[in-house]
């Protein structure tokens, strides 16, 4: 992926157009605060555990089978499972429709990158785009130091040339500047 610069120089400065012409969104890192913890989201492990799921209510659904052809001994057993399957069978549904939505989302979020998803997988997006925020971040810190270094630089030269104005006055024997005789 070609979106992030390698030359930290070259990086200082979209914050520093940023911060000139749109500060309010130097702070869109807060909008990201989740970026790192996506970053440890597999989307093959995803799948792996939607099949394990789908192969466990399988297995359930014949352990039921199995139970109703039991007769009155595994009448409560059957009950209880049946019960048990209802509701694990919804929530097995709610959990493919997540999978399916986070499955849209990440390739979605490839194509906003002008990547392609099959190329380009969503673990690789979100750690480009992690390693972009930290590199932007760094860079506006280091933007921000600069600007209070240079705000000392001067600071320090006003008042060595206010100290210099001042000898100078002192030295051609008038009272220093802004004391006046009465």
């Amino acid at each position: 992926m070609c979106t992030l610069s390698m030359n930290f120089h070259r990086d200082l400065l979209l914050p520093q157009v940023l911060a000139g012409k749109l500060p309010e969104v130097l702070d869109f890192v807060k909008d990201l605060a989740h970026l790192e913890p996506a970053t440890k989201i597999q989307l093959k492990d995803l799948a792996e555990e939607m099949q394990a799921i789908t192969k466990g209510l399988e297995k359930v659904e014949q352990e039921l089978a199995t139970s109703e052809k039991d007769g009155p001994v595994s009448e409560t057993f059957y009950k209880k499972l049946k019960e048990f399957l209802a509701d694990a069978q919804a929530e097995g549904r709610s959990l493919a429709s997540l999978y399916s939505t986070a499955g849209k989302s990440a390739d979605s979020l490839a194509h906003y990158f002008g990547e392609d998803p099959v190329r380009c997988p969503f673990e690789q997006v979100v750690s480009t785009l992690l390693s972009f925020v930290k590199t932007f971040e760094r860079a506006h810190a280091e933007n921000l130091r600069q600007v209070e270094a240079e705000k000392k630089k001067a600071q320090m030269e006003a008042e060595r040339e206010k100290a210099k104005a001042a000898a100078a006055h002192k030295k051609a024997g008038s009272p220093e500047p802004g004391v006046s005789d009465r």
